[in-house]
């Protein structure tokens, strides 16, 4: 059997994990990131966790067909390099040249959505179909689509940023200095913004008395109130719900995507929110319910990254 690891890079920790031939997680490690000691420092410490992972199974570097690397930025998907990482504050970065030196191993290296994306493809939500795309909301919103059983990132191009696509023309402005991205309206941040405007001009909404009570609005609180009745924060949940689901029409109808999971803090809502989403999706799809995408609530929790990584070599 051929073993595969997965790195999931973030600004706070590295997780590693040891995958069978079905992406079934074995075992799993992490450091804490420490991006302000530099990238050898790192890379180094990738090595070091994928040789814990060996050891623990008794395993030599022969016994792993390869590493692969899910890493925040901008990847050249040829070379293995980070051209860009705003987190870590890398610029061309040699990231799979250095694992690859310190380990011995084939490495590969993606943007971190899109490795989150293939893990839902091969062994989460989407794992029975040939193309889908991953949206994640939280603070911000991330990106990444598998198009005929191959992660989608053109050679010589960036990984698709949906998240900062025009949603409403002129609108809210952006933290990537765009107005009316998708980001400005159906992320985390952009609910607590609408959150508290609407506290403000409603001092008698529950998400009023919630500030009084010394509580700061977020994603769960606002959706609970709305919820439970009170109207301003339905008509805010809803809206929301409204802005999600005309986003994700946009990339049924961009990409002709067989599915779309949804991932991030918003998954945890649940059944009742994918048949909203599918509603709203199913109405603005230009063929209609046919080729309409089915929508689900990503499946594999803090260790999506880490089993798309894994995977990279062989869907890259």
């Amino acid at each position: 059997m051929k073993y595969t690891i997965g790195i999931d890079l973030g600004g706070t920790n590295i997780v590693a994990g040891l995958a069978d031939e079905q992406y079934r997680l074995l075992d799993k490690a992490a450091v804490k990131t420490q991006p302000e000691k530099g990238f050898d420092y790192i890379t180094d410490n990738m090595a070091r966790l994928v040789d814990t992972l060996l050891q623990r199974a008794k395993l030599t570097p022969a016994d792993v067909g390869s590493i692969g690397i899910g890493s925040p930025g901008t990847p050249d998907k040829e070379t293995g390099s980070i051209i860009f990482s705003n987190n870590l504050n890398w610029h061309d970065v040699p990231l799979a040249a250095a694992v690859r030196q310190k380990t011995g191993i084939r490495t590969w290296v993606a943007n971190d959505a899109d490795c989150a994306a293939l893990g839902e493809f091969v062994a989460g939500a989407a794992a029975e179909n040939t193309s889908m795309a991953l949206i994640t909301i939280g603070t911000g919103v991330g990106s990444g689509i598998v198009m005929d059983g191959k992660l989608f990132c053109p050679a010589g191009s960036s990984a698709p940023e949906l998240g900062h696509t025009t949603l409403i023309c002129g609108g809210e402005s952006c933290t990537c200095g765009r107005n009316g991205c998708a980001e400005a309206y159906i992320s985390f941040t952009a609910l607590i913004r609408d959150g508290n405007r609407a506290a403000d001009a409603h001092p008698d909404s529950m998400l009023a008395k919630l500030r009084r009570e010394g509580q700061a609005l977020n994603g769960k609180n606002i959706f609970d109130c709305g919820k439970a009745g009170d109207p301003v924060a339905k008509e805010l949940m809803d809206r929301f719900i409204e802005y999600m689901g005309q986003f994700l029409a946009n990339v049924a109808n961009s990409f002709g995507v067989r599915a779309i999971v949804v991932g991030g803090g918003i998954s945890k809502e649940g059944d009742w929110l994918c048949r909203r989403l599918s509603e709203i999706v199913v109405r603005e799809m230009f063929v209609g319910e046919k080729f309409a995408p089915v929508i689900r609530m990503a499946a594999l929790g803090n260790d999506v990254g880490v089993i798309g990584a894994a995977a990279l070599e062989q869907y890259r």
